[in-house]
Parts: C-alpha cells; sequence; structure tokens
C-alpha cells in the first residue's frame, strides 16, 4: 500500500497509509477508537472509497477472489439459527463452490482442516449457538481459513475472549503465518501485538509510524497516536487519562 487515502462519501476518513505486509508477516494496527484501523482493512477489501495512493494484494488490485479471508468485528451470523459448526465454516468456500453447488470431498477436507487449525475439529457438529462466545470466534477464524487466503483480516478478533481462547487464537495465528499467510490484525492488545506481530501500523485519522514493533511502540508516537501527552504505556496496556487502559 503506497500513500493510500480513504473516504466515506465525500468525508475523508483515512490519509496517507504506506506499509507493506509479507507472507509469512503479522502487522498489528493500533490506534484509538476511530483512528482508522477498521475503516483500513474495509478499504482493503474494496468496500469503500480509494481516494488516492495504491493498493495491492500480491501485485494485483482487485485482489483475485479468494486471496483475502475477513474475519470482522461484529458478525452478521445468528448464533441461534439452527447450523452446526461444520456448516458455519462451510460458508468460507463458497465463494470458490458457488451457492448451488454440492460440496466436494476437497471442500469437506478444507473445512475440516480449518476446523483443525483452530483446534475446534472434535466440536464440528456441534450446533454453532452452543459453542463458547471464545468457540464461536475460533469458527469465524476458521470460516476466514477454510478459503486458504493468502492475506487475512482480524479487526478486534480478542474482544471479550477469554484466557483458553486468547492462547488458542495465538496459537492460531501463528500456524498461519507458518503456512506463509500474511496477517493484519486491529487490535489494542499489546500482549497480541508483542505474541504474533513483527510490525506495527500506528494510526489516528493518519498514519503515525510504521515499522519493528519495539521501534514503533514508544511513549512518544503512541502520545502522538492517542493524542494527550498522559497517555501511559507498559508492556500490556495503553492508558489514556479518563478511558482506563487500551
Amino acid at each position: 500500500m503506497v500513500t493510500a487515502s480513504f473516504a466515506y462519501g465525500a468525508d475523508p476518513a483515512l490519509t496517507g497509509i504506506d506499509f507493506t505486509v509479507l507472507p509469512g508477516q503479522a502487522v498489528a494496527l493500533i490506534g484509538p477508537n476511530g483512528s482508522g484501523k477498521s475503516t483500513l482493512l474495509k478499504g482493503i477489501l474494496g468496500l469503500i472509497t480509494r481516494t488516492s495512493g495504491t493498493v495491492e494484494v500480491l501485485g494485483q488490485w482487485p485482489a483475485p477472489a479468494g486471496y483475502i479471508g475477513y474475519v470482522p468485528q461484529t458478525d452478521q451470523l445468528d448464533p441461534h439459527f439452527p447450523v452446526s459448526l461444520e456448516q458455519v465454516v462451510m460458508m468460507g468456500r463458497y465463494r470458490s463452490l458457488g451457492w448451488w453447488r454440492m460440496p466436494t470431498r476437497a471442500d469437506r477436507r478444507a473445512v475440516a482442516e480449518a476446523l483443525e487449525t483452530v483446534s475446534l475439529g472434535n466440536r464440528a457438529k456441534t450446533r454453532f449457538g452452543e459453542l463458547s462466545g471464545g468457540q464461536q470466534q475460533r469458527g469465524l477464524l476458521a470460516r476466514a481459513v477454510a478459503s486458504a487466503p493468502r492475506l487475512l483480516l482480524l479487526d478486534e478478533p480478542f474482544n471479550g475472549l477469554d484466557q483458553v481462547n486468547r492462547d488458542a487464537l495465538i496459537e492460531t495465528v501463528k500456524r498461519l503465518k507458518t503456512q506463509g499467510v500474511a496477517v493484519l490484525v486491529s487490535t489494542h492488545d499489546l500482549d497480541l501485538a508483542r505474541a504474533v506481530c513483527e510490525c506495527v501500523l500506528l494510526l489516528n485519522g493518519a498514519q503515525v509510524a510504521f515499522g519493528p514493533r519495539d521501534a514503533v511502540l514508544t511513549l512518544a508516537n503512541v502520545q502522538q497516536a492517542f493524542g494527550s501527552v498522559g497517555v501511559e504505556m507498559d508492556e500490556h496496556t495503553i492508558v489514556v487519562p479518563g478511558h482506563g487502559g487500551h
């Protein structure tokens, strides 16, 4: 991505974004609420208007079908809808399968492998609504993985998860990286950034800094991004006066 800017209609949303995520690498998007983290992910997906600059996925734009997997911050899937986890993950194959064809052996194998990747292979037949919130989140990640993406976009994937499911998701992201998947993850969680991300893109409506994790996550950069000299930071959290930890 080179000097890219995005807008919602006539309203500028994010400006001057210039970074690269390589195969097998993870980049953390960090910034205050409203800083443009979700906007950037939507821009990569082509869901909002790019007003300047260039965006490429493996040297191509738009990205070929199936190249990008996406786990949104909130999902529209009704947890009470009577479908199994396996059926939810199979939805990730629809782009290649089409809506009216029956799943092939290859599709079923891809779904089984995606469930194993997120350590839920033993819950394939379980009704989705009967899973815990953390297991549902891991199931949605499996749905994205089932399409065999080259780039995986995760929007605040760890919100509200207990430690068991956090650890499971961290291990999943690490495993995907070893398979050559590039990962872009929006997060407030410095533990996550340090556990799986080599680089950080710091945002506040524009690019504040991009580079190796420890070089970017300095107090001066974080104060610039969060707009307060009163910001404090330790190994785990960013504390904004009046807002608590991020």
